[in-house]
């Protein structure tokens, strides 16, 4: 089926491929030339939405080092066309086949398409956003979170904005989202602690990077870049995060236009942000717990509502949980273990519960 909606990388690059040397990732990962090649045991696909872009930053990608061993990685090349209707079936058969779709496109209204994917599952899903600004408006419903959000069968359980600019968000949409106890996580907060992100990411489905979130001598060649963001060092840890969860199924790259870069700097950073990705990926511990049986327990006596809360650490890769301490249903159990940091557990022993592990608490009620 994928044959339908996909075209070959083109014969330029497979030139380029051919000259490279053992060690770099355009050696080691399967390729669709001619034919798709064979999917049985690939774990990581990457799809173009926009092939000028994507075949910009595979120039990039397939020189990196390939030190991913036995982690079977697919270049799909890119959609026959940029309509919803065309992205949605490829990334919707990919996740239901178990591999997780790294997506590049120039438009960042395809973060819809990403998660219009996830619909026909039939679950709550949570998104995680890097953005610069929170792309929801009040008084209309044109704008891309507008597009999902407000939509009667949303389904959506948390969203998780990081990185955003307070100065191109009004107050209004902070409070909305601030109400609906979802994350909402200024670049200053964000970059401050920035290894206190990895448990908001951690608990992402699906996850949509805008490369305006980085700064714009980083990455020039976006949209109305700005001034401020992210440092690409700092994003590539970010994406890195990403890659390390469990229980993350897709990412996306957007906001990338080749006219706008320089010296194909912005196309370097979209490679490394993959790159890094990856890197997250390989060392995966499989750790999500399903189970908690392989997780040591803690807990800790509340003042808050008098509530009993259990803390669970896994042993394998020292990362940590809360156990919302509420009933839930079939549909909500996947998110009744919230990932958290060994910080928060120790706030909460001081009677402190922070604010995030909260908010999960009353997304439930």
């Amino acid at each position: 089926m994928l044959n339908n909606w996909l075209r070959p990388v083109s014969v330029k690059l497979i030139k380029e491929i051919n000259e490279l040397s053992e060690d770099r990732i355009g050696k080691n990962i399967l390729v669709f030339k001619d034919e798709l090649p064979d999917l049985k045991k690939t774990k990581i696909a990457i799809i173009g939405i926009d092939a000028l872009e994507t075949d910009k930053v595979r120039e990039s990608f397939y020189k990196l080092s390939f030190p991913f061993q036995k982690l079977q990685i697919a270049d799909l090349g890119n959609i026959r066309k940029k309509d919803h209707s065309f992205v949605i079936p490829v990334i919707e058969e990919l996740i239901s086949s178990s591999i997780l779709p790294i997506i590049i496109g120039k438009n960042e209204e395809s973060i819809i398409a990403q998660y219009q994917a996830y619909q026909s599952q039939g679950q709550l899903v949570n998104l995680a956003s890097v953005d610069e600004v929170i792309n929801y408006s009040i008084d209309s419903n044109k704008s891309v979170l507008n597009q999902v959000i407000d939509k009667r069968a949303s389904h959506f359980f948390n969203l998780s904005f990081i990185g955003f600019q307070t100065h191109f968000v009004s107050p209004e949409v902070i409070s909305v989202f601030q109400e609906k106890n979802y994350d909402c996580i200024r670049l200053g907060k964000a970059r401050t602690a920035l290894d206190q992100l990895e448990p908001v990411i951690r608990d992402a489905d699906l996850l949509s990077f805008n490369l305006a979130s980085i700064k714009q001598s980083d990455a020039p060649g976006v949209v109305n870049a700005s001034p401020n963001g992210f440092f690409a060092e700092e994003a590539c840890q970010i994406s890195r995060y990403a890659g390390m969860s469990e229980k993350l199924s897709s990412i996306g790259f957007y906001g990338f236009n080749n006219k706008l870069d320089q010296n194909q700097q912005t196309a370097q950073v979209v490679a490394q942000l993959i790159w890094y990705f990856l890197d997250g990926y390989y060392g995966r511990k499989n750790d999500f717990p399903v189970s908690t049986k392989s997780m040591i327990e803690y807990v800790v006596e509340s003042k808050v509502n008098d509530m009993q809360i259990r803390f669970w650490k896994s042993s394998k890769s020292g990362r940590w949980w809360m156990q919302v301490p509420v009933k839930t249903t079939r549909k909500l159990k996947r998110h009744k273990l919230v990932p958290c940091s060994y910080n928060d557990y120790q706030l909460t022993c001081q009677g402190d519960i922070p604010d995030r592990l909260l908010n999960a608490y009353k997304r439930f009620s």
